[in-house]
């Protein structure tokens, strides 16, 4: 049997510019946080002539061609493995709630799939072969971020250059700093989950069509990425969550679905008490709220009082892994 793990993620800073139809002309950037909620791939041999497949739904088909999971089917058309298999996956979170369990989920199965074909691969082909899936063989309107932090993990910066290279950078943070950080970033599920691929596509419908306010939004975007950078290692969190604050209202201008009356209200509330600053996580339109304060118990009473439920989380520095074998 063989088992895999994906960290999900949160983004720090620059969000958006990892779509091609943003970076392919103008260059993207962004910071995103691996976290110790995971996508799980369970993997082993069958010994009857059918593939079985267990996710929110169950499959049992005789070809990867007949497979209607697109992940499922696309990563193993890639692999090209021969054999029979039976593949569980669970994860942590539900999907659809903003912390990238698309990426995670196809990042985790590859690397089952070349563990179970003997084939080590390095971290960025990983990373890329998962972006490759997606984007170019299924064309979901999705960046590069989520596969690329799920593979590498840590807290890491990444340059996505007009011709598709991704430079990968640690996050040259302080411990202090680290610690502090990983304290006062708090996460409160809205109890709504969403299709992102609906908010992202508007993106690029608009990015593609060279549409002015979009272009420009996603360049201040990057501007705030860059500038969260520099206020991290500083270990100036105040200006991180100032930044924060002002990317979410750059970041709810993309899409009228991107939020709605109930998250701004609960998004204000927790301003009025101890959030310094804060954003939906992904693409919008549900999932979790983020938010930094150094006035813990006050946000998360606050919170609770209002029906969110929080979820505790420290950063992941390990990436995708092997955990059994």
């Amino acid at each position: 049997m063989i088992l895999t793990r994906s960290p999900l993620r949160i983004t720090l800073g620059g969000g958006g510019t990892d779509l091609p139809s943003y970076y392919r002309e103008h260059g993207g950037f962004l910071i995103a946080a691996a976290i110790d909620k995971y996508v799980y791939i369970m993997l082993h041999k069958r010994f009857v002539p059918q593939i079985l497949l267990k996710y929110s739904q169950f499959e049992e088909v005789e070809r990867v061609s007949e497979i209607r999971h697109p992940l499922f089917r696309e990563a193993l058309t890639l692999v090209g493995l021969s054999q029979y298999l039976e593949i569980t996956s669970m994860a942590d979170v539900p999907a659809g709630t903003g912390l990238g369990s698309s990426g995670s989920f196809t990042v985790a199965l590859l690397k089952a799939l070349h563990t179970m074909n003997r084939n080590p691969i390095q971290t960025a082909e990983l990373a890329e072969q998962a972006c490759s899936i997606e984007i170019d063989r299924l064309g979901e309107p999705v960046g590069k971020q989520d596969q690329y932090i799920a593979a590498y993990g840590g807290l890491t910066c990444f340059d996505f250059a007009s011709d598709g290279m991704v430079t990968v950078s640690p996050l040259q943070i302080s411990r202090e700093t680290l610690a502090n950080l990983e304290d006062n970033l708090v996460l409160f599920y809205t109890g709504t989950s969403r299709e992102a691929s609906s908010i992202l596509a508007e993106q690029q419908s608009r990015t593609v069509a060279n549409d002015a306010s979009m272009i420009e939004n996603l360049h201040f975007v990057k501007k705030i990425g860059l500038e969260s950078r520099t206020a991290l290692e500083e270990g100036n969190l105040w200006r991180f969550a100032e930044l924060m604050n002002v990317h979410w209202q750059y970041k709810r201008e993309r899409s009228g679905k991107m939020t709605n009356t109930q998250v701004d209200e609960w998004y204000a509330l927790a301003r009025r008490n101890g959030a310094m600053g804060g954003k939906l996580i992904g693409a919008g339109g549900g999932g979790f709220l983020m938010f930094y304060t150094e006035d813990q118990v006050r946000l998360r009473h606050t919170m609770l009082d209002a029906g969110l439920e929080e979820m505790r989380f420290r950063f992941d520095f390990e990436g995708t892994k092997l955990v059994l074998s």
